[in-house]
C-alpha cells in the first residue's frame, strides 16, 4: 500500500480544541477523523492533549511535532484494507501535572470550542481531597478549567464550548455535568457557575465504536516500519469500522465544525438505538459465543469465525436469537449485523477470546437477560431460544473452576488451564456438583439467583430446560455435539 502523507505546509490554524487523553484510542477515534477534515478544507482547528498521567506521550508527541501514523487494517465493504496515514492534527501535548498553568490558558482562548475526553470508565468519578489549586480527578480538572474559562470571560456567551466525553458509559455527558456540578458545591463556587454549567455548556451523551488493538508483534512491526521508512513510536492500529454517535439536534455540526460529512459521525436527539445494537449484538454476541469458541478450541475471535461449527453458531445467534427481538427500527438490524460478523473477520486483529471472558457473568446481566426478555415478549408462547442457551451451557462448563497454588482459579478443557477472571469465581468453584446427577439442580439453582440476574431466569418458559440438555450434552459429548445439535428457532 502507498503511504500517504499531507506534505503541505501547516497552516497557521488556531488551537480549537482541548482534549483529556493521549491514548491510542483517540488517536485512532476523535484525532485522526480531525485529520480527515482539516485535510478536506472542512475545518481549521488543531488539538491540544493533555496528558492525565506520566505515560511519556506527551513527550513523545511534541518530540514528534505532533505528528503520528495512523494504521488501519481489515476488511471493508468487501475489500481488504491495510493503509498508513499520517496524523497532522495535534499541535501539541501538555501535562496535566506539569503543565497545568498552560492548561488553563488554552480555557482562556477565544478560539476553543470543543473539549473531548476519554479517561477511562474509572475516570468519570470525583476525588474527596481534590483541590481546585491542583485538582487530580478529571471531573475536578475540568471543574476548574471551566471556572477559570467562566471568570475571564465574566460569564459571556462567547465563552461557549461543547464538551464530548468519550468514555464507554451510558449518558457519560450527564453523567459529568453532574460532577462537575458537585465538584462546583464542593469547592463552593459561586451559584452562577452552576447556572452557566447548566446553560452555556453543552455536556453531550455519547456512544463510540471501533477497535482499537495493541501494536502487533515485533517481527510484523519491523516490516510496517520498513513499508513507512522510519521508525514512528506512536504508531497506532485501527479497523477500518468507525461509529461515533453524538446526542444532539442538526445544529452541534455547526457548532462542533468537524462532524459534518464525515464517515461514521451521527447525531440524533436519541443515541439509544445505537447503543442497544452495539451492546445487545457486538458485545452480548461476543459474551455469548466467546464460551463455545473456547470449548471448541478456538484462541481468537478470527479463529472463532473461521471454524464451520462455531461460526455458523454465531451467525445464528445474532440473526436469529437476538437480532429480531431488539426494540430498535427492525431496517438497521441487519445491516448492522453484517458489520458486526465483516469486523470479527477481521485477519489482522488477535483478539484473545480468553481475555474477553473477563467479568462474563456481570456482562451476562446486562448484555444477554435483557434480550431474553424480549425474547419472551415477542414470543412467548415459542420453543426456547437454543443459542442463547448454549451460551449460558457453556460459560457454566467455563465456570466449572479449581484453586491452585498460585491462588487463581482455573478451567480445565482442552487439556489446557484457563483462567477465570471473574468476581464470581470462587462463588462457581464451591457452587458446582461433584456428581453429575445433582447438575440439573444446580442449573436450576443458578438461573434463579436473582442477585446474579436482577429476574429469575427460571420464569421464562423452557429456558432452564434448553440450558440444562446443552450442558449435559457438553459434558457426555463434547461442545460440537452439542453445536450440531441447536437448531435454528421455527419463530411465528
Amino acid at each position: 500500500m502507498i503511504f500517504s502523507s499531507n506534505n503541505q505546509e501547516e497552516r497557521n490554524v488556531a488551537e480549537k480544541i482541548l482534549q483529556f487523553g493521549t491514548g491510542r484510542f483517540l488517536r485512532a477515534f476523535a484525532d485522526c477523523l480531525v485529520d480527515e477534515a482539516r485535510k478536506s478544507r472542512a475545518y481549521d482547528g488543531r488539538i491540544v492533549m493533555v496528558a492525565s498521567t506520566p505515560s511519556g506521550r506527551a513527550e513523545l508527541l511534541n518530540d514528534q511535532k505532533g505528528r503520528y501514523t495512523l494504521w488501519t487494517r481489515g476488511r471493508w465493504k468487501g475489500e481488504l484494507i491495510d493503509e498508513f496515514h499520517s496524523v497532522t492534527s495535534v499541535s501539541r501535548a501538555l501535562s496535566a501535572s506539569h503543565h497545568w498553568d498552560e492548561v488553563l490558558a488554552v480555557a482562556k482562548s477565544p478560539h476553543l470550542e470543543t473539549i473531548l475526553s476519554n479517561t477511562t470508565e474509572i475516570g468519570l468519578s470525583l476525588q474527596n481531597n481534590d483541590l481546585q489549586s491542583s485538582p487530580q480527578s478529571f471531573p475536578g480538572r475540568l471543574c476548574a478549567l471551566l471556572y477559570t474559562r467562566a471568570e475571564f470571560f465574566d460569564y459571556a456567551n462567547s465563552s461557549r464550548v461543547t464538551v464530548l466525553p468519550c468514555e464507554l458509559i451510558d449518558n457519560n455527558g450527564d453523567l459529568l455535568r453532574d460532577l462537575v456540578i458537585e465538584q462546583a458545591q464542593r469547592w463552593s463556587l459561586e451559584a452562577r457557575f452552576a447556572d452557566w454549567l447548566q446553560h452555556s455548556i453543552l455536556f453531550c451523551n455519547t456512544l463510540v465504536d471501533r477497535i482499537v488493538p495493541g501494536l502487533p508483534g515485533k517481527t510484523e512491526l519491523e516490516v510496517a516500519y520498513s513499508r513507512l521508512g522510519y521508525k514512528d513510536e506512536l504508531l497506532t492500529v485501527c479497523e477500518p469500522y468507525r461509529l461515533w454517535a453524538i446526542q444532539g439536534d442538526e445544529t452541534l455540526h455547526d457548532k462542533l465544525g468537524f462532524s459534518k460529512g464525515a464517515d461514521g459521525v451521527v447525531i440524533a436527539p436519541d443515541i439509544s438505538p445505537y447503543r442497544t445494537r452495539k451492546i445487545r449484538l457486538l458485545n452480548g454476541g461476543h459474551t455469548l459465543s466467546v464460551p463455545v469458541g473456547l470449548l471448541a478450541g478456538c484462541e481468537t475471535v478470527l479463529d472463532s469465525m473461521t471454524h464451520p461449527a462455531v461460526s455458523k453458531f454465531i451467525e445464528s445467534l445474532l440473526r436469529d436469537e437476538i437480532g429480531p427481538v431488539l426494540p430498535v427500527d427492525p431496517a438497521t438490524v441487519a445491516p448492522y449485523i453484517d458489520k458486526v460478523l465483516q469486523r470479527w473477520q477481521n485477519p489482522y486483529m488477535h483478539h484473545r477470546l480468553i481475555d474477553i471472558t473477563l467479568q462474563t457473568t456481570t456482562k451476562l446481566r446486562h448484555r444477554a437477560v435483557p434480550t431474553l426478555v424480549n425474547y419472551y415478549e415477542m414470543y412467548p408462547a415459542g420453543p426456547a431460544p437454543g443459542h442463547i442457551a448454549l451460551g449460558f451451557a457453556a460459560w457454566l462448563r467455563f465456570m466449572r473452576g479449581f484453586s491452585e497454588s498460585d491462588g487463581t482459579i482455573y478451567s480445565r478443557f482442552q487439556d489446557t488451564l484457563h483462567p477465570i477472571h471473574d468476581d464470581h469465581a470462587e462463588q462457581f468453584r464451591d457452587w458446582w456438583p461433584v456428581e453429575d446427577r445433582l447438575i440439573p439442580g444446580f442449573v436450576q439453582e443458578v438461573l434463579s439467583d436473582q442477585s446474579l440476574w436482577g429476574i429469575s431466569l427460571n420464569d421464562l418458559p423452557r429456558f432452564t430446560g434448553a440450558v440444562q440438555t446443552s450442558l449435559q450434552m457438553i459434558l457426555n459429548h463434547g461442545i460440537e455435539a452439542a453445536l450440531s445439535g441447536t437448531q435454528r428457532p421455527q419463530l411465528r
